[in-house]
């Protein structure tokens, strides 16, 4: 019996991970017979799993969804990403499920090895929790992961980073907190050559180890973290402000800028005002006419009368100039 069900969660777990199988693949995987395959087959059907099989030469198994939902196998990775998930729908990162992420995360965190229940306690106590949409520069988990340890760990982490103008450069920092906000991740952390508090973007950056030695804590540049990155992400990006009006509906707008570009406000059916700005005048009409929008700069004043004629040279150039 302890063979049979080992080979129970084997045919399971490879069922769980591919579309479908055929039978003398499973029998070569598990090390058996094609007749055991289907004798196992059953079992897991006579257990509440739906599996489906269809006859010939180009048949197989295949996992479909049932009335009911059994039991998943989960693998290292996929459980660390559904326990983070749950920790941060639980504390409320998604309206409405909070009790029901307590519940499902109080049921996966019993049966957790202690190796994965470390991991997802450094990466949900050493992130700040989203501020802003998704959509921006993927990270990897691994990365995320070992900066979350840094951080718990107290220890100096070394890496090689490039800047918002292209310079690269090798910089030592205490890491304080990862915050999710604008689109991207941001490490908090200690510049030790600087010595001053300074934000990175953690697409930008290149983790050099080994890591350490530890440090002691530093009081925060902030309460709210979140709030922090944000609004020197809005600094650093945007120093010039204007009031701008796009000739496009608000929904149209709102699906090609993001939040760290400005606000969006209707004026009617078929346009919106946009109150954004860039680190030049130039940068920032460039980039507006970018989006393929015909727009007019409405304020500052001198800023409109300045740009008019490159604004107007670049909406013909996109073909979005009014007739």
């Amino acid at each position: 019996m302890p063979a049979t069900s080992a080979r129970l969660l084997r045919l399971l777990s490879l069922l769980q991970a591919h579309r479908e199988w055929s039978g003398a693949d499973l029998a070569d995987r598990l090390g058996v017979t094609a007749r055991t395959v289907r004798r196992d087959v059953d079992r897991l059907r006579e257990l509440g799993y739906p599996v489906h099989a269809s006859p010939g030469t180009g048949g197989g198994y295949q996992l479909g969804a049932g009335a009911a939902l059994p039991p998943l196998l989960l693998d290292d990775e996929e459980a660390v990403a559904v326990a983070v998930v749950l920790r941060t729908a639980a504390g409320g990162g998604l309206e409405g499920i909070e009790e029901t992420s307590v519940r499902a995360l109080a049921k996966l965190e019993q049966v957790l090895p202690a190796r994965l229940r470390r991991r997802v306690e450094a990466f949900t106590s050493f992130t700040v929790p989203m501020l802003g949409g998704r959509g921006g520069p993927t990270v990897g988990a691994d990365v995320l992961t070992e900066l979350a340890f840094a951080c718990r760990d107290r220890e100096r982490v070394r890496f090689d980073y490039r800047d918002h103008q292209g310079r690269e450069g090798r910089r030592t920092v205490e890491p304080h907190r990862l915050v999710f906000t604008e689109r991207r991740w941001y490490l908090v952390a200690w510049d030790v050559d600087r010595r001053d508090w300074r934000t990175f973007r953690v697409d930008r950056l290149t983790p050099r180890p080994p890591h350490g030695p530890r440090f002691e804590p530093r009081r925060p540049p902030a309460g709210d973290l979140a709030a922090y990155v944000a609004r020197g992400v809005s600094t650093q990006a945007y120093a010039v402000r204007a009031v701008v009006l796009l000739h496009a509906p608000l929904e149209e707008a709102a699906a090609r800028i993001t939040p760290a570009m400005g606000t969006l406000e209707a004026v009617d059916e078929h346009s919106c005002l946009l109150r954004t700005g860039a680190p030049g005048p130039e940068t920032m009409v460039a980039h507006l006419a970018s989006l393929g929008f015909d727009f007019e700069i409405r304020e500052p004043a001198g800023l409109k009368e300045r740009m008019a004629p490159i604004a107007a040279r670049l909406n013909r150039a996109l073909g979005v100039s009014p007739d």
